[in-house]
């Protein structure tokens, strides 16, 4: 006869090995998230900066807040997350904000409409995203 505490220990792992499968499949879309941030944050930029006259903040205002929300509904809908997602969220806006003011202040002060700058500094700004979804496809 059968230990029903064995039983019961070797299915509660069998459960447990199943929603770790579960939550490593579904968790994926964070990948595909900072993917999409980091390039959208680098062609943000280039908008920002290479479109002269008021049309670019403009066109810069209604890309990033239409990105950013499309983002923020898609990740809302997501049923699954890992364990630290909300620290490697932070994170990533955290870098990005940084990137973004030392590339977008200097930028808009010495080096209105310099390829030479906003080029290298839209692959900056991009960085963040783009090595995160790298590191979390890793996971």
């Amino acid at each position: 006869m059968p230990d029903p505490e064995a039983t019961a220990a070797a299915t509660a792992l069998a459960r447990a090995q199943a929603l770790d499968s579960t939550v490593r499949d579904g968790s994926r879309w964070f990948a595909r998230y900072q993917l999409v941030f980091g390039c959208a944050a680098a062609v943000a930029v280039l908008a920002c900066s290479l479109i002269d006259g008021p049309g670019s903040a403009l066109a810069f205002a209604l890309f990033w807040a239409g990105t950013v929300t499309a983002l923020a509904v898609w990740a809302n809908l997501q049923p699954v997350s890992r364990r630290g997602l909300g620290r490697r969220h932070h994170y990533l806006i955290a870098t990005w904000g940084l990137l973004h003011a030392a590339v977008i202040v200097p930028g808009t002060t010495w080096f209105r409409g310099d390829p030479a700058w906003w080029v290298p500094g839209a692959v900056v700004v991009a960085l963040p995203g783009l090595v995160g979804a790298w590191r979390e496809g890793r996971r």
